[in-house]
Formats: C-alpha cells, structure tokens, sequence
C-alpha cells in the first residue's frame, strides 16, 4: 500500500508540474518582445558605425512581425544579423524574464583599398567589405594591384604605422606598383620604396634613424624617392624639378659622361690604321688596272720634235760665219 501510494504522489507532482510548466511556457511565449525589452550591444574595440542599434531593431520587427517570444526564431535572426558585411559575428539569446539581447561585433577597417576602379575596406583578417554610405572610416588608403593573400601582411604593417606616433604623422598612404609597395609621405613629394612586405618592421626603423638623424634638416622638395627595399642600404633620388638640385645634377652627369668621352678619343688613333690599309689596298690595285695611260708613245714624242729645232738653229749659224 505504501508503494502505491508514492507512486501515486509522483504520479500526481509530474501532472500538476506538467500543467505547471506549460501554462508558462504559454505565458512566456505569449508575451511581447517592446522595445525596452531589446538589448543591442556593440562590443568592437575601435568605435565604428557602420552599423547602428536602429538598423539591429528594424531587422529584429521584419523577422518578429508579430513581436511575441514565441514567434522568434534565434538560429534565423542570428544568422541573418552575421550575414551582413559588416557584421563579424553576432550572437542573439532570450532571458526567463523574454528580454532579447544582442551582442554584436562589426569588423573594423585595417585600409581602404582603391583596386581596378573600385574602393571597399579590407579588415585585419584580410576580409573585405563594401564601403557604407552613411559612414567612412578613417584608415590608410592603399592603391595598386594588392593581392588578397597579401591582405594579412599589408595589415599587419598599417597596424604598425598605426601605433608608432612618429610613422603615423609621417605615412599618409600606401601604392603598389608592380611588385614594389612605396609609401607615400607628408611631408614633401617623396615617396618612399619599401619593396615587398618582408621584414617591415627592419625597414620602417631604418628608415625612421635616416628621417630623424639626416632628411629633418634637408628640404622637403630635394628627393622625390627613398627607397629601403635594399638590405642595410638606403638609397636616396634627388628631384629633377628642385633648383638647388641643378648643380648636383650636372655634376653628375659630367661623371656619367666621361667613359663615353674616353671611348670617343681612342675611336680616331684606330680609325686612321684601317683607313690607311684600305687606302694602301687601293692605291696598289690603280696602277695595276692604269697601266697603259703610263706607257703611252704621244707625249715622248712631243717632247723629242720640240728639242730638235732649237739644237739645229746655233748650228747652222755657225757654218754661216
């Protein structure tokens, strides 16, 4: 009797829990989702507004047209939220109380790349997204044909130039061209040759001493490129269209241009040597062929009738006498 009578008591506590619970499930699922009860959290650490917390609501009535608890679908709303492009990830859950909380998380810019006509953001995990047209973000502007599997390391350098104070008053930009990235300065109109993205972090130090210790105290407008893509060597391109560089470059060129004098000046003690074989070939092949011009008969005879006549005249004189 005893055990009949605790299985009864069990029998009758899982009923009445039983109604119990789905008498406030229905409850909870019949309540309504207002706007007090929608949390939206944007926990990025650099503030960014490409998404704000009235777009998250407005998405949040198109998938709950109804509003009640019951009608929401987390996984969908979920999924829809991180399937926009600015959105990195995105997690959605419910409390006992039917308040809905959003914790949401945008990507973050590392550069803006302009690339075969067209300009979209790429973030520090080398993904890219399409610019807003509400909010731009404050970043490096990259041009040139930069690769998406160099999108990583092309971050990684902007976040150096980024937290060093010095590289980011002086670097306003990065182009590619060809293979060689440069950087491009704001002080004067020199850029500045880096190569490709190895050793980055060698080469913006190198090229900070130089900048400190020498290029402060030189004109902005004396170099229109210095280039570290050389290890331990830093190269330096004067400006063609700065005046003070007139004198250094015709210098220069005065260098550059004596191996060709030299050249010149050998050219005419060997030019002579041929010239005089050829002449020597020559004048040895004329006679042979203008042989008998020389051996003519007519002017021997001229000569001989003219010296006669005045032999004869004393002569004949003479016997006179």
């Amino acid at each position: 009797m005893k055990n009949k009578y605790r299985i009864l008591k069990i029998a009758v506590t899982v009923i009445i829990l039983g109604l119990l619970l789905s008498f406030s499930l229905k409850r909870f699922s019949g309540q309504k989702i207002t706007d007090n009860k929608i949390s939206v959290k944007m926990n990025e650490k650099t503030p960014v507004y490409f998404i704000d917390e009235r777009d998250i609501r407005e998405i949040v009535k198109k998938e709950n047209p109804s509003g009640k608890v019951g009608d929401l679908n987390i996984p969908v709303l979920e999924k829809k939220i991180n399937a926009l492009p600015a959105v990195d990830s995105a997690n959605v859950y419910l409390n006992l109380n039917g308040k809905l909380y959003l914790d949401i998380r945008q990507r973050v810019p590392a550069f803006r790349l302009n690339k075969d006509g067209r300009d979209f953001y790429v973030d520090e995990k080398g993904t890219e997204f399409p610019i807003s047209k509400t909010y731009s973000h404050p970043c490096m502007l990259v041009t040139g044909n930069v690769k998406p599997e160099e999108y990583e390391k092309l971050a990684e350098l902007v976040n150096k130039i980024d937290k060093d104070d010095f590289s980011k008053k002086f670097f306003i930009g990065i182009s590619k061209s060809k293979d060689d990235y440069n950087l491009l300065t704001s002080d004067g109109n020199y850029k500045v040759e880096i190569g490709d993205l190895d050793n980055i972090e060698f080469k913006v130090k190198g090229l900070k001493t130089f900048v400190e210790k020498y290029l402060v105290f030189q004109d902005p407008q004396k170099y229109s490129m210095v280039s570290v893509k050389y290890q331990n060597q830093i190269v330096t391109t004067l400006n063609p269209y700065f005046k003070e560089n007139d004198s250094i470059l015709k210098a220069g060129n005065k260098e550059l241009a004596k191996t060709p004098i030299l050249a010149a000046v050998k050219k005419p003690d060997i030019m002579p040597k041929t010239a005089d074989i050829k002449k020597a070939k020559t004048a040895s092949a004329k006679p042979k062929e203008k042989a008998k011009p020389k051996t003519t008969a007519k002017p021997k005879e001229t000569k001989k009738t003219e010296k006669k006549p005045t032999v004869a005249k004393p002569k004949a004189k003479v016997k006179i006498e």
